[in-house]
């Protein structure tokens, strides 16, 4: 709201009472938000020796109800990543070990006959959970692979032609490894498109790993963590993603970086309309990480190459490199 000069004294706050104490509440909601989320990420801190940005995008993920691809070689912490953040939110924890003779069955759930009642009753697979560890994915057969997609797009999992709704929240952690070749099969460009974002947790540092070492050195460490955020409350902090102001500044802003993965060279398949929206949800999420409920270039900035660099298809230079090439270029908005 703005008013002409002549109708509010310098200095004034030309808003009414009401105005003033609807915008210090929902400050304070924001901020409130801020404070449990960085609690959760203590907590999960205090068992998985991560990088704070690693961790920070995970639950910008889950907040955007979007689906995280770790891609990394064995043992740097991506399955304990993955429960430990189900056991912070209080959420039930499911993994599925991704085999070539794995059936989607296997992870969907299929119907059972029932000799006591002569009946077929439906008996859930493994992605009834609130977080799902799809683990080693590029090793299933792209049938199964494809069994996901449904889940993770829709939320839902559909068997001999009845609809099955999945928990809220829902979020799907798959992990791959770089580096092995034999033996798997590569996901398809429509998988790829529904993780929201791809992390690599990396060999820790000097630092990490004297603590690595530390945790280890006269007892193996207890994987439990209390539940910090209840499940309704992460609920209620998803719906609170989507009160995050995106001005019209800021989403041309990710309009222009995933327009201009259309005309790079190195690029034959560029960023889809999925990932455009994807951008968008994680900078509203990132904004509320960081107790703010309005999106700044800066939040564009983390979240570009995770949410769009594994979606592109390049020739000649990664994915991270063209989006860090494009971000470099396309101009930002002065103003927000």
């Amino acid at each position: 709201m703005s008013l002409r000069p002549r109708e509010a004294g310098v200095g004034e706050d030309p808003r009414t009472a009401a105005e003033r104490d609807g915008a210090d509440v929902m400050g304070d909601a924001f901020a409130d938000a801020a404070a449990a989320l960085e609690r959760l990420r203590a907590a999960v801190a205090r068992v998985v020796v991560v990088s704070e940005d690693t961790l920070l995008l995970a639950t910008v993920a889950l907040l955007a109800r979007g689906h995280v691809l770790l891609e990394d070689v064995p043992g740097v912490g991506k399955t304990l990543l993955a429960r430990t953040l189900a056991q912070g939110i209080g959420g039930e924890f499911h993994r599925v070990q991704f085999t070539p003779d794995l059936l989607p069955s296997d992870i969907t759930g299929g119907n059972v006959f029932d000799p006591r009642t002569a009946q077929f009753s439906f008996r859930p697979g493994p992605v009834f959970a609130h977080v799902v560890l799809a683990d080693e994915i590029n090793r299933g057969t792209p049938r199964a692979q494809a069994s996901l997609l449904e889940a993770m797009g829709e939320r839902q999992v559909s068997v001999d032609g009845t609809t099955h709704v999945l928990p809220e929240p829902f979020l799907v952690m798959a992990t791959q490894n770089p580096i092995e070749e034999h033996g798997t099969f590569p996901l398809p460009e429509s998988e790829l498109d529904r993780f929201m974002v791809l992390l690599r947790l990396g060999h820790p540092d000097e630092r990490s790993s004297l603590e690595i070492l530390r945790r280890h050195e006269h007892s193996e460490p207890d994987p439990q963590v209390e539940a910090v955020l209840g499940l309704e409350r992460v609920r209620a902090l998803q719906e609170a993603v989507l009160a995050v102001h995106v001005s019209e500044a800021a989403r041309a802003y990710i309009a222009s970086i995933v327009l201009a993965t259309r005309d790079h060279p190195a690029v034959g398949l560029a960023a889809s309309p999925r990932a455009s929206v994807a951008a968008l949800r994680a900078a509203q999420a990132l904004a509320l990480c960081r107790g703010r409920r309005h999106v700044l270039p800066d939040d564009v900035k983390l979240v570009a190459a995770p949410v769009l660099a594994h979606r592109l298809a390049t020739t000649g230079a990664a994915g991270e490199e063209v989006v860090a090439e494009l971000l470099d270029k396309v101009p930002v908005p002065l103003s927000v």
